[in-house]
């Protein structure tokens, strides 16, 4: 094993279980292999439960837009969920945005495949 699959298990070792599922959540989302990474057209229908968390949302909202490279989410999403777990900003209010931004992405995605058509 690495130094730094080692380390990584430590600190994983370390996390409560509800850190543990948020950092399994954000590395699914980094890496692009969640349960839904198939790729569509179009965002699927996952209505926004009451009281969800913004782990819960993460993962609701990259199974809605599983067409969408998730490297490019990275930066933004890694921002709320940083500014949720660490500065104690309201989960709802982080909610809103994340979802506003990836309608924003798929926005752009669709955009790019209506310049790609045109194109070809």
């Amino acid at each position: 094993m690495k130094g730094e699959e080692r380390k990584l298990l430590d600190l994983f070792g370390r996390l409560a279980p509800e850190q543990q599922d948020k950092l399994i959540t954000f590395a699914e989302f980094l890496s692009g292999n969640g349960p839904d990474s198939a790729a569509a057209s179009e965002p699927l229908a996952i209505p926004r439960p009451a009281g969800e968390t913004v782990t819960a949302a993460i993962r609701r909202l990259t199974r809605t837009y599983p067409m969408l490279d998730r490297r490019k989410l990275m930066a933004e999403a890694s921002q709320f969920m940083a500014q949720h777990a660490l500065e104690g900003r309201e989960a709802a209010a982080v909610i809103d945005e994340l979802e506003a931004v990836f309608v924003r992405h798929y926005q752009q995605y669709k955009s790019e495949g209506e310049c790609r058509k045109a194109k070809g």
